[in-house]
């Protein structure tokens, strides 16, 4: 007797056709967030791509990868960064234009695998083995710290590490250490940071942040945030340091810095790091407004009441003194002059993230999973509606949107062109509590 699968009833022979499908089930899902990226100038590291810092590998590959310890104070900013955001994206500034620390004993050259003045920092020891006497171990060390050892008996033999590139030919000459020089620094130019900016595009990314204060660089990153969100449906945010005038949902505005327990005073420009790696890692149903920042015991300077209510009115968001420690005193955006198509709601940050999380995983769910695969006819667009609606199920129940009616707020419908459809959604997003006015009646 025959048998098999079918897709058409056109079988000849008599038999058992089955076909085997999965239920319907949704395909996509709320998108990861807590990706903050960061164009820094550093010492040290790739020149050409953007660097990747994954919060559970920070401890161990921080050194390889920007030339310090997780705990070096001379990287606090980036350290703060990464305690808060999954992963963090840096592009190097003025990397491709640093020199290479370099040193020779005998018939070994040791150079810098990146150019900067880190690798100034680097020594190399040769000393014989005490297993094999015609054999000598080179120890890579960065100041105290040994990053690599091996054990060769000629210099072709060794490879280069993750630190130092070995050249030279012939026998090896012992050293107690000679220290790598030479290691400059590049300049920064705004074609670096244009460069940095076009690198991040290649990668998925919430918050940028922007530690530099010129008005050059500050108007590129708007302009940046406005084309990614409006041309390339990327919906992300940038935090800039006082640039209310921006006026716009993308841009954040940050006012102050902090105090922090060990009497550190945190600019603006360093604080920046915190605050857009904070903002990337919130969720879609949170908000920062009294969010306290780590570490911090002020705020730096301390604003009066006017001039807290004068700078949030502007766009700002501002840093306040709160019982010892430092709060966010409102998640807000730079968005300051509200239309009908932009609300005051838009100025809020946790409003954003639902909105952009919306925009985002729409976007990715139907390049993944529809696009080119699935028909545009009424079939077709029904799965698309169902895919959504779960989705909108999805943030309902996380509180991030609230009164979604699947049957009235989605539609999706045949656009003009045949292989286009329209989606049109009405959904109110979720705020926190903010403001409480209380009235107490005595009797």
């Amino acid at each position: 007797m025959a048998g098999g699968k079918w897709e058409v009833q056109n079988k000849v022979r008599p038999g058992v056709y089955i076909k085997f499908k999965a239920k319907p089930q949704p395909l996509g899902n709320l998108g990861d967030r807590g990706i903050a990226a960061y164009p820094v100038a550093l010492p040290w590291g790739d020149p050409t791509k953007v660097i990747v810092l994954e919060s559970s590998e920070f401890v161990e590959k921080a050194v390889e990868l920007i030339g310090f310890k997780a705990t070096d104070a001379r990287i606090r900013h980036i350290a703060s960064a990464v305690s808060h955001a999954s992963k963090v994206l840096l592009y190097r500034l003025g990397g491709t234009g640093a020199g290479k620390a370099t040193a020779t004993e005998g018939n070994l050259t040791a150079t810098a695998k990146w150019g900067g003045v880190r690798g100034n920092d680097l020594k190399v020891v040769v000393q014989a083995n005490i297993d094999e006497p015609t054999h000598y171990d080179i120890i890579t060390l960065l100041e105290s710290d040994e990053l690599d050892r091996q054990t060769v008996a000629t210099v072709e033999e060794l490879a280069d590490n993750n630190y130092i590139v070995w050249s030279g030919t012939g026998e090896i000459t012992a050293t107690a250490g000679i220290s790598l020089t030479g290691g400059t620094d590049g300049t920064s130019s705004g074609a670096d940071f244009s460069a940095a900016l076009t690198a991040f595009e290649a990668y998925q990314f919430n918050v940028l942040g922007v530690s530099l204060d010129d008005t050059s660089s500050k108007q590129i990153a708007i302009a940046y945030v406005k084309r990614q969100r409006e041309e390339e449906g990327k919906k992300i945010q940038a935090v800039l340091i006082n640039q209310p005038s921006a006026n716009y949902e993308g841009i954040i505005s940050l006012h102050n810095g902090i105090i922090t327990a060990d009497g550190l005073q945190v600019s603006p420009s360093d604080l920046v790091w915190e605050i857009a790696a904070m903002q990337a890692s919130a969720n879609i149903n949170e908000s920062l407004t009294y969010s306290a920042i780590p570490n911090a015991v002020d705020a730096f300077p301390r604003l009066t009441n006017s001039e807290t209510i004068a700078a949030l009115k502007n766009g700002q968001l501002v840093v306040t003194a709160l019982n010892g420690t430092a709060v966010i005193e409102q998640d807000i955006n730079t968005l300051s002059s509200f239309t009908a198509d932009r609300s005051k709601a838009f100025s809020k940050n946790r409003v954003m993230r639902i909105l952009d999380s919306i925009g985002n995983d729409v976007k990715r769910i139907f390049e993944q999973f529809y696009i080119g695969k699935v028909s545009n006819n009424a079939d077709g667009r029904a799965l698309l509606k169902g895919e959504i609606v779960s989705y909108l199920v999805t943030l309902q129940g996380l509180g991030a949107i609230q009164n979604f009616d699947s049957q009235t707020d989605v539609s999706v419908s045949a656009g003009t062109d045949v292989d286009a459809v329209v989606v049109e959604l009405s959904i109110q997003p979720v705020d926190s509590i903010e403001k409480i006015y209380m009235t107490v009646e005595v009797v």
